[in-house]
């Protein structure tokens, strides 16, 4: 059973007036305290607590604001579901179980109303309806640890990056088939659509970014993230995509439409040295996530616990919120 901490959920939530429901709040997704933090917008302030199940790595919040998914990825043992918040009403989280899709991680929601997830115990593209809290269609995406998912704007379309394989897949959702594959570059993981249409994809073993066709997934242009880039996100202007590099410790900053970098900015706050990641020591820039309302964007920092505050107008670190234990997932809640 999920238990919310409910210490500032009724001013928060309840009255139409409180400050952090009007200004958005930030979901932060702790794997190792299996938890979802709710955080203001305005302050970074925490205001509400809820557990996950274990291990959640990436968190889709749906287009009304009023709810939220997250992927139960598992600690040492792989988890099977999902966790479905109740953003509007402050009822209790629930979940949804995968059966035999273990290792779910990619998330992204369909025009509908479903999500789309990732399993990389099965090898599977799952689309879940999220009401019935069941499996709706599961899609092969065979062997090479699929692992993030993007979609086109219509739904119809999806994109998985493969870490093993090192290629992104090609997903026609009506016919429930892979339909291309193509070389990305080693340890291919972050994936998302640009404003043009194209599929970028960030080879984190490679140090590159690679920019698809999204009809036949050829490699239109290659663009150089050192230092392990892991996630990639564009502005809601469409003018920048941002890159996280989690042992450089940076996010890269590129001009969308001409693909040349434009910004690096440092994302190392005080402290972040001892903490843990899964590389080792330091900070370890993971999810980032670009918000739709003011000139911002924010970045997990998933070894040193905090989320790094970033003015896209000037590329300056503005502040660092504390999180729980090793940020990876983020969503906000407009």
């Amino acid at each position: 059973m999920h238990r919310f901490s409910l210490f500032l959920l009724a001013p928060l939530c309840l009255l139409p007036a409180a400050a952090a429901c009007a200004q958005g709040t930030l979901l932060v997704g702790n794997k190792s305290d299996d938890s979802v933090w709710r955080i203001s917008l305005e302050d970074g302030s925490r205001v509400e607590v809820v557990d996950s199940g274990p291990g959640p790595h990436e968190i889709a919040v749906a287009a009304d604001g009023r709810s939220a998914v997250v992927t139960d990825y598992g600690q040492q043992q792989p988890g099977s579901s999902l966790t479905v918040l109740d953003l509007a009403g402050g009822g209790a989280a629930r979940s949804i179980h995968l059966g035999r899709h273990g290792r779910p991680h990619g998330l992204r929601y369909l025009p509908d109303g479903q999500v789309l997830v990732t399993t990389e115990g099965s090898g599977s593209l799952l689309r879940v309806d999220l009401g019935q809290g069941t499996v709706a269609q599961a899609i092969d995406v065979g062997d090479g640890i699929g692992h993030m998912v993007a979609v086109s704007r219509d739904g119809a379309i999806a994109y998985v990056s493969k870490i093993g394989a090192g290629t992104v897949s090609r997903v026609d959702l009506a016919a429930g088939r892979v339909t291309h594959e193509a070389a990305a570059g080693a340890g291919a993981e972050g994936i998302e659509i640009a404003p043009d249409g194209s599929v970028w994809v960030t080879n984190r073993a490679g140090d590159t970014v690679t920019v698809h066709d999204p009809d036949t997934l050829e490699t239109r242009a290659t663009l150089p993230s050192e230092g392990f880039p892991i996630r990639v996100v564009f502005t809601h202007d469409g003018r920048h995509g941002l890159v996280t590099n989690a042992k450089a410790a940076t996010m890269t900053v590129f001009d969308a439409a001409s693909r040349a970098p434009v910004a690096t900015v440092a994302l190392r706050p005080e402290g972040a040295e001892s903490g843990q990641s899964m590389l080792g020591q330091g900070p370890m820039p993971i999810g980032v996530v670009a918000d739709p309302a003011r000139p911002r964007a924010y970045v997990a920092i998933s070894g040193g616990d905090r989320v790094a505050v970033i003015d896209t107008a000037t590329w300056r670190v503005l502040d660092y919120w504390p999180t729980g234990r090793q940020p990876d997932a983020l969503g906000i809640v407009p």
